[in-house]
This record gives structure tokens, C-alpha cells and sequence, in this order.
């Protein structure tokens, strides 16, 4: 399970250290923000935050 980077809520997202995720569309039910995500060996580099809008 991977956590937010902003509020540190769980995400529904499972990711392994073989896993590689590019321009990815994290989504935390917590505070309602979908961040683009990079993931690769664990590590995650947030590209961009935006707010959803329904």
C-alpha cells in the first residue's frame, strides 16, 4: 500500500521494487488530490498536485 505524499493517507495503490510508474495519477481519498506521480526502486518523485473537480 502506498501512502500520500501530502497528508500521508493510504492510497489503494500496491507498488513492489521491481515496480516503474511514469507520469502516474496518484489518487488519495483522504484530502481529494490527484498528484502525478514517478515511481521507480520505492522512490517517488511528485511531478504535479491538482484538486479534483466532479
Amino acid at each position: 500500500m502506498y501512502k500520500c505524499p501530502i497528508c500521508n493517507g493510504k492510497t489503494r495503490v500496491q507498488v513492489f521494487y521491481n515496480t516503474v510508474l511514469r507520469n502516474f495519477p496518484l489518487f488519495c481519498p483522504k484530502c481529494k488530490l490527484t498528484h502525478i506521480v514517478d515511481v521507480e526502486k520505492l522512490e517517488i518523485i511528485i511531478k504535479n498536485s491538482e484538486k479534483q473537480t466532479f
